[in-house]
Formats: structure tokens, C-alpha cells, sequence
């Protein structure tokens, strides 16, 4: 049977699933972080059917992601500007960006970042604030937070953390 809401998961990453549940509306994300804000410019750039562009710019918009702006009268035609919750999804772009570079076959020339304002070639790299250390040196794993449901405080109680790190010891395989 097929899940129909991720919310009751508990999870923040499960949550924002709610939202970006399938490939269309990231890459719609993207190009709205890029600058791109008409219909289509969308259709164009990512060769989506107008249906299925219409219902995902609706979902964006309903999700405060996105803002829908009428620009022209006649005939209506409306733009779809970032909300402050959509540019906080710009770290999240970068980084599949950053995997898609690692672990696909694509030409990673393709596609390059830039700094809008000097135009130069960036790498970002994500740090911890408190350490300052790069989370790519840092083994993070998720833990129960302060509003936790009992279902998630049993899903990453150190009991079970210990049981899964002791697994992992066992295959050989390398834990979070």
C-alpha cells in the first residue's frame, strides 16, 4: 500500500519529502533558483508536460516554496517567485549537484557553479558551525531530538545505534 503522507514519520527529512516527493519538483527548484520564474521557461528548460508543470508549480506554491505573481493582464500570465523557504533549498540542489558530480557517469563539465556576482568557479564545501570541520570528516548519524515520539527515541536509541554499529563491524561495511 502506498504511503500517503510522510508526516506522522516524525522526521525532518521524511517531512520535506511532503513537498519534494518526486524528481519534477526539484528540478523545478532548481531552475527557480537559477533565476527562472515563467511557466514557459519551465517547460521549456525541463520538457515537462503543462499538466504535470501546472499541478507541481500549484503544489510549490501551496508549500510557501514558491510565490505566484500575475505579471501581465492580458492576456494573465503569472511568475513563480522564490519564497524565503524556497532559497533555503538552494543547499540542498548544491549538494545532490555535488553527489551527481561523484557518483554518476555525467560529464561534470557539463554544469559548473559560479559565483553570481564574479562570475568565478565555486566548490562548496559544507562545514559543522561548531567545529568548523568539514561533514565530510565528521561520521554524523541521526539521534532522537527533544520532540521525539517514542517510535523515533526506540529508531535511534543508543541501544539500537550500538546494535547497528556492531552489525556493520560484523559485514565489514562502513556505518554513518
Amino acid at each position: 500500500m502506498r504511503q500517503s503522507s510522510f508526516n506522522n514519520m516524525g522526521c525532518p527529512i521524511a517531512g520535506a519529502l511532503e513537498h519534494f516527493g518526486d524528481w519534477w519538483s526539484l528540478l523545478i527548484m532548481r531552475d527557480a533558483l537559477d533565476g527562472f520564474t515563467r511557466f514557459d521557461e519551465f517547460q521549456e528548460n525541463l520538457g515537462i508536460a503543462p499538466n504535470i508543470l501546472t499541478r507541481r508549480l500549484k503544489s510549490l506554491t501551496d508549500a510557501g516554496l514558491l510565490e505566484r505573481r500575475q505579471y501581465s493582464e492580458r492576456p494573465a500570465r503569472y511568475e513563480y517567485l522564490l519564497t524565503e523557504s524556497g532559497r533555503d533549498l538552494g543547499p540542498v540542489i548544491v549538494a545532490l549537484y555535488l553527489w551527481g558530480i561523484k557518483h554518476t557517469d555525467l560529464d561534470h563539465h557539463s554544469v559548473v557553479l559560479v559565483d553570481q556576482d564574479s562570475g568565478a568557479e565555486i566548490e562548496p564545501v559544507y562545514v559543522d558551525r561548531r567545529s568548523g570541520r568539514p561533514l565530510r570528516e565528521i561520521r554524523a548519524v541521526f539521534a532522537a531530538g527533544r520532540a521525539a515520539t517514542d517510535q523515533m527515541r526506540r529508531r535511534h536509541g543508543p541501544e539500537t545505534k550500538a546494535a547497528l554499529r556492531d552489525r556493520a563491524l560484523r559485514s565489514g561495511a562502513a556505518a554513518l
